[in-house]
């Protein structure tokens, strides 16, 4: 039942606004003062506090600031017999939901009642939401590796530096910085994702910088670029050596001032923004090579975290298998000896990825709920589209069918885009996930494979 605390010297006004709210099915606590009213708040869990203005002992506002303080997911209605404007503005600045006037209108008090209950169920839910998310982005494993890793985040999480993740594809850089984010100071504010790898060097600029209208053929309307939309938050710069060398002037630039301008643009903006950064590349090597800029580079290297490959941390791969089975509401697949034993004898190249994408094949391939070493070892072998139903009879034609029996099975369009973008995924990982590298290998044009990249929505390598 929804608990309400009532706070007001006068009996009648209690009295009335009991009844009302009785009424209405809620239970209530009255108090005379406020700070009797607090004793109830330490005893008893309480949805709405309506808080008279003048009450002796302990004033209306000054008890208003501390209930703000330590009860700060209560809202509290403030109720006044000698209202002004003055007293109304104090109250909603010192965090009351709303401030009524005696004599208290019925209707009002139910209005105002049901739209603060509303709002706290509102916060509840997006607070268990925000729960949920942390489970999803928890760091799996218990390795020294991993638990050094951890240790260095949560130090680091509390500073304001600047941060640069290194670490193999699918190490879990993205992961890292979103927990980085998530134990800091800033974690009420945004986390704004870059990938530096993905967006063309023509567009670089204007989607961290944003652009004024008319500041190229296409800019029809203001934009606001990814630094001003990461403000009071953090900006993940993921990939950043990946960045062309006059975006990276750029970006040095504003780390060295703390402004940035649009382009096309004059006005110079500030922003507040922490700068988490990523890559898996050997940055000082690329700065010797002339391919990155040693300032910047060191500008954001002051706190490097390297994650560690899977090989580095054989034990925890089991663990993240069942998670990621457990994500996917597999919980009740379970591993025996001899498939810990091959989990933990194979190298994973792909890293973390490689372990998720084999918890997605075991649940769409597999009906059984225990997995022997056999089981795993076909199932990482196997070839995508290849379908166990299709019979062989030795044929070169049938073996053919064999191979490609999934996507044999589909339409036209449908198994033209599931090959192309198996295809692309392949290539992007054989070049390290270097669109430019790629692009030339397979033989087309960077902007051609951008779009086909953002078509197909293809995740490149973290």
């Amino acid at each position: 039942m929804t608990r309400i605390l009532i706070i007001d010297d006068e009996p009648g006004i209690r009295r009335a606004l009991a009844s009302i709210l009785e009424d209405e099915n809620y239970q209530v606590f009255t108090a005379e003062d406020a700070l009797i009213g607090i004793e109830i708040l330490e005893k008893e869990r309480i949805n709405l506090i309506f808080l008279d203005v003048l009450l002796p002992n302990l004033g209306g506002m000054e008890a208003l600031e501390r209930i703000r303080k330590e009860r700060p997911g209560i809202e509290v209605v403030v109720i006044s017999g000698h209202a002004n404007v003055d007293m109304a503005v104090r109250a909603v600045k010192l965090g009351a939901f709303d401030f009524l006037e005696k004599p208290l209108s019925l209707d009002k008090v139910l209005t105002v009642c049901r739209n603060a209950l509303t709002i706290q169920k509102l916060r509840e839910e997006n607070l268990g939401l925000k729960k949920n998310t942390l489970k999803k982005d928890e760091i799996i494993g218990k390795s020294p590796a991993i638990e050094n890793v951890r240790e260095l985040i949560r130090q680091a999480a509390a500073s304001d530096a600047r941060i640069l993740i290194t670490g193999e594809n699918g190490t879990g850089k993205e992961l890292a910085a979103r927990a980085i984010h998530r134990l800091s100071d800033r974690a009420a504010g945004p986390f704004v994702e870059v990938n530096c790898a993905a967006i063309p060097d023509t567009l670089i600029e204007s989607e961290l910088f944003g652009h004024e209208k008319g500041a190229f053929t296409d800019a029809g309307s203001r934009r606001r670029g990814r630094f001003e939309m990461a403000a009071g938050g953090t900006i993940f710069l993921d990939e950043i050596g990946d960045m062309s060398l006059s975006a990276q002037a750029k970006v040095l630039r504003v780390i060295q001032e703390g402004k940035l301008e649009r382009v096309g643009g004059e006005k110079t903006i500030d922003i507040d923004v922490r700068i988490v950064a990523a890559t898996n590349k050997d940055l000082e090597e690329e700065c010797k090579q002339g391919r990155f800029r040693q300032d910047l580079f060191f500008r954001l290297n002051v706190i490097p975290i390297k994650l560690p490959p899977l090989r580095e941390r054989e034990e925890d791969i089991p663990l993240l298998l069942l998670h990621f089975l457990k994500e996917m509401n597999a919980s009740h697949i379970k591993l025996d000896d001899g498939a810990i034993g091959f989990l933990m004898s194979r190298s994973w190249p792909g890293n973390v990825r490689e372990v998720k994408n084999l918890a997605e094949r075991i649940v769409v391939m597999y009906s059984g709920d225990r997995i022997e070493a056999g089981v795993l070892q076909n199932l990482v072998q196997k070839k995508p589209g290849f379908n166990e139903n299709f019979p062989s009879s030795g044929d070169p034609e049938d073996v053919k069918i064999q191979e490609f029996g999934t996507i044999l099975n589909l339409g036209y369009t449908e198994a033209k885009n599931s090959f192309e973008k198996a295809y692309l995924e392949f290539q992007l990982a054989r070049n390290g996930g270097i669109i430019s590298r790629t692009a030339e290998a397979i033989g087309i044009y960077p902007s051609n494979l951008h779009a086909k990249v953002k078509k197909y929505n293809i995740r490149i390598g973290r």
